[in-house]
């Protein structure tokens, strides 16, 4: 059965999850670092726009808790509020309002109003933009223009020097795209962004020594054995990511001469998380039963050359951007839309999930297979 949930993570984990989102690492690696999913990771980035909340205090000269608990001892002894105020060096009014904001002198809990106002100060605060409709549509228009947020708010302080409510920061306007709480800027919005990323990344965050970009030492699909081309002998595979909500994934192999399916469970895109996933899978097939396998470009491969040696499958690539030439894999796909829809979180399935719908797929007759099944196609070929 699928999983139902997982637990949240703790302020201090929450807390190491913003750091290591500000020094570049993925949602994989920040998942492996918490012990936690890389949805779960996504699911706290996304909900702020990846920019991180900023911590809520109460504001300088609030009454403190030792000053709350003279409050609350005066009171039990029938102190007035000015004798009170004396005490604890306040304004009578200022001891005044805190009591009756507080259940008044019957029922004012030092403690109770401690937390009241801590609670006060974790309210968001309001928007520059949620207080000037005219400058909202303004700043729409101008992101409707394709203007970067640094341009508008230049223009702005040039366009309105003497007017300082028609002018505003560039991060206040991220924060407005990103955070959609705010509910001020309309999402749909970010796609005029050059990025058009989802979620907010400080200029700061660094992705130095990760594995990003082109596949090192990558064996072009161009050299591959014409043996495998024609689908004359099994034993060649295709793979491929599908992905999911909530930065989830699911790896895919399918063989090219009887279209059997495995579905393979991984922690993450990145390439060590599905790489160890994959290396995991194979070794469990009998030998021989794999001999080589034709990926895309997908930076979750990286590590190829790791899993070659830990399997002896050789590895073949894609040309960039042509998927056809994995046609067998990507028809695989589309089939599991009907078990994975796009926008389901695939970190709920279990290993042993993926396994049942794979079963289905390899014994459901296929046309091309002149209504064989796979599984009854590759048995034949391995006898």
């Amino acid at each position: 059965m699928a999983r139902t949930g997982r637990p949240g993570l703790s302020s201090q984990q929450k807390k190491e999850l913003w750091s290591r989102w500000k020094d570049g690492q993925s949602l994989s690696e920040i998942g492996r670092a918490l012990g936690k999913h890389a949805g779960s990771v996504h699911g706290v980035l996304s909900a702020n726009g990846g920019i991180e909340p900023r911590a809520r205090k109460v504001r300088p000269g609030s009454l403190t808790l030792p000053e709350r608990e003279e409050i609350s001892r005066g009171l039990a002894i029938g102190s007035s509020v000015r004798n009170i105020a004396e005490l604890v060096g306040r304004a009578p009014s200022t001891i005044s309002r805190e009591i009756a904001r507080n259940g008044g002198s019957n029922n004012y809990r030092a403690t109770s109003a401690e937390n009241r106002a801590f609670k006060a100060a974790l309210r968001p605060k309001i928007c520059l933009l949620q207080t000037n409709l005219e400058l909202v549509a303004v700043v729409a228009d101008c992101l409707k223009n394709d203007w970067s947020p640094q341009q508008i708010s230049g223009w702005l302080a040039r366009t309105y020097s003497g007017d300082k409510t028609m002018q505003i920061s560039h991060e206040t306007i991220y924060r407005s795209l990103f955070i959609q709480a705010r509910g001020v800027l309309k999402r749909e919005l970010i796609s005029h962004l050059r990025s058009r990323r989802m979620m907010r990344r400080g200029k700061t965050a660094s992705t130095e020594g990760q594995p990003r970009g082109q596949i090192i030492d990558a064996i072009s699909i161009r050299e591959r054995p014409a043996t495998v081309e024609d689908r004359a002998v099994p034993g060649h595979w295709e793979g491929d990511l599908v992905s999911g909500s909530r930065n989830s994934h699911i790896a895919t192999l399918v063989e090219r001469h009887s279209r059997f399916v495995m579905l393979v469970q991984v922690e993450g895109k990145d390439t060590t998380s599905v790489v160890s996933a994959l290396v995991r899978q194979v070794k469990l097939l009998p030998d021989g039963v794999m001999q080589s396998l034709t990926w895309d470009r997908g930076s979750e491969l990286a590590k190829h050359k790791t899993f070659t040696l830990a399997t002896d499958v050789a590895m073949y690539f894609c040309d960039p951007r042509s998927p056809w030439q994995r046609g067998t894999n990507e028809n695989t796909n589309g089939l599991l839309r009907q078990y994975f829809p796009d926008g389901m979180d695939l970190s709920v399935f279990t290993q042993a999930d993926l396994d049942v719908i794979a079963n289905r797929l390899n014994t459901r007759p296929r046309k091309t297979l002149a209504f064989m099944t796979p599984g009854d196609k590759l048995a034949e070929a391995l006898r």
